[in-house]
């Protein structure tokens, strides 16, 4: 089975609200954690339940992290985005974390996901990577 990355979307509303808990449990394969959603999570964070469930997060599955080339190749896909669809500055610095995400998942053979349909479907018009919605 293809480890799954969970973006930040699905870890947010879980812990919020547990709308998740059983799909993410239910999970078969390996999970990885980006060092791009504990950084989104950590962001975000307000209280001491949340930095608590961050820090499991970071302890229970290993990390990845972007490399220099998907670095690269995130700036010239997000060039080409704004080039294709004329997106805003401020739209792409919004894009970017979701770019290197997509990255970091195919350059690893995982699946990514998401609940955030349009801009990864999106993404994946550009690189292709393997997509669960939920």
């Amino acid at each position: 089975m293809r480890p799954a990355i969970l973006d930040s979307c699905i870890l947010i509303h879980d812990l919020r609200d547990g709308r998740y808990e059983e799909r993410i449990n239910a999970l078969r394969g390996p999970i990885r954690t980006s060092a791009i959603v504990l950084a989104e999570l950590l962001r975000g964070a307000r209280r001491a339940e949340e930095y608590r469930f961050i820090k499991r997060l970071n302890s229970a599955h290993p990390v990845l992290v972007p490399t220099a080339s998907h670095w690269i190749d995130s700036g010239q896909i997000l060039s080409k985005m704004r080039a294709d669809h004329g997106l805003s500055p401020e739209r792409l610095r919004a894009l970017h974390f979701d770019v290197l995400l997509a990255l970091t998942a195919r350059s690893v053979g995982a699946r990514l996901i998401t609940s955030n349909r349009s801009d990864f479907e999106m993404i994946r018009s550009y690189r292709d990577f393997e997509l669960e919605l939920w």
